[in-house]
């Protein structure tokens, strides 16, 4: 098939995910750099979206990279008078394609759009990645956006169950959750004393650790709250603004964005256990070494970093939002979302339980042998494409 994929601007997962796929289709079922077999099931792929999102896809290490091509589309993530003219490069690229694969609210719509007007329309489908937030005036935007997507595509795949269900509420006429895997990065043969060691933490000092992007969806306002009640495993709580950190644990969190200055403000003023250490290249290493991995998150599709943790065998604990439980299942401790108190409490019990920690251990072992496979989206995808 020749397949057109498409995606907007994204600071995180999505247009990881756009790259990856588009990756899996052309690379097919032949190892890199073999020549084509007779039967064999491979796909002509173009990658659409801005530039800073398409061109990471040289240096990604997905087999089959090298045999997408890339076409810039300025797809912004606000409507602008500049969005008809990538409306018309769409409709250019998708008129020799079998199938287009938009990804996100408003990639989606534009394509739509641009399909609308092609004399042999290729089949549509659309990938939403995030729940809409905002005031009402976003979200209001975003529900016509949701309208005009369930109208005009033959396939919609939400990447959790509430979108799911609100894509179904919205008129789409085949809806279906997608399957976003994690990649599989492995530890090194780190030392996790020596990794709790170059983080700062004292001998003996117990490892908590959040991976996540530093904006708003995270929860990471949520995360220092907790953090000023556990204060220890005997949940003393803490006393005042200069109370020193607990001697017991230290709140660790790897990534970057924009509410670093923020949070860093935050845990300087109210003297709070919590490292913020920014984007690290040795993840597997810090999930191999905490003690509890937790995602403080207000929304999540299928978490990345929760399945990277469950893959490492972590002890977790998750707020219990968006399409979380459908991928820990019963192998992490979940609490309501926003509720400070209940996360402080869970982090508590499994810092003073080794018994629970060992069994959140050995039960996400488990669950993340059920985790999709790239061998599974690509399954998934050729069903959907050829229906």
């Amino acid at each position: 098939m020749r397949v057109l994929q498409v995606t907007g601007s994204s600071a995180g997962g999505v247009g990881r995910h756009a790259r990856e796929i588009s990756a899996l289709l052309a690379a097919g079922e032949r190892p890199l750099g073999a020549l084509p077999r007779p039967g064999e099931s491979s796909d002509t792929v173009v990658l659409a979206g801005p530039a800073d999102v398409v061109g990471p896809l040289a240096g990604e290490p997905f087999r089959g990279a090298d045999r997408v091509r890339t076409a810039v589309v300025d797809i912004a993530d606000r409507p602008r008078p500049r969005d008809a003219v990538a409306v018309a490069r769409l409709r250019e690229l998708a008129s020799g394609a079998d199938v287009v694969h938009a990804h996100g609210l408003r990639a989606g719509a534009l394509t739509v759009m641009a399909l609308g007007t092609l004399p042999r329309r290729p089949r549509l489908v659309v990938t939403l990645h995030n729940l809409p937030v905002g005031g009402p005036r976003v979200k209001a935007v975003a529900a016509v956006l949701e309208r005009v997507i369930a109208r005009g595509a033959d396939v919609v795949l939400g990447v959790s169950g509430d979108l799911v269900v609100r894509m179904r509420r919205r008129g789409a006429r085949t809806v279906d959750r997608a399957l976003v895997p994690a990649p599989v990065r492995l530890p090194t043969d780190a030392d996790p004393a020596a990794v709790r060691t170059s983080l700062g933490l004292a001998d003996g000092e117990r490892l908590v650790l959040t991976v996540a992007r530093l904006a708003p969806q995270k929860g990471l306002g949520l995360l220092l709250d907790a953090a000023a009640l556990v204060d220890g495993p005997d949940g003393a709580g803490r006393t005042g603004r200069h109370a020193a950190p607990s001697p017991g644990w230290r709140w660790v969190v790897a990534g970057d964005g924009p509410l670093h200055a923020e949070l860093a403000a935050r845990v300087r003023a109210e003297n709070l256990p919590v490292l913020l250490v920014g984007r690290r290249d040795d993840v597997p290493d810090l999930l191999a070494a905490a003690d509890v991995v937790v995602s403080t998150a207000t929304w999540e599709g299928q978490p990345i970093a929760v399945q990277e943790a469950l893959r490492a065998g972590a002890a977790i604990v998750a707020t219990d939002v968006g399409g979380t439980r459908e991928v820990t299942g019963e192998a992490a401790i979940l609490v309501p979302g926003g509720d400070a108190a209940a996360l402080a409490d869970a982090v508590r019990a499994v810092l003073a339980d080794p018994a629970r920690q060992q069994e959140l251990r050995e039960r996400a072992a488990v669950r993340a042998e059920e985790l999709p496979r790239p061998a599974d989206v690509l399954a998934q995808l050729r069903a959907v494409y050829q229906a």
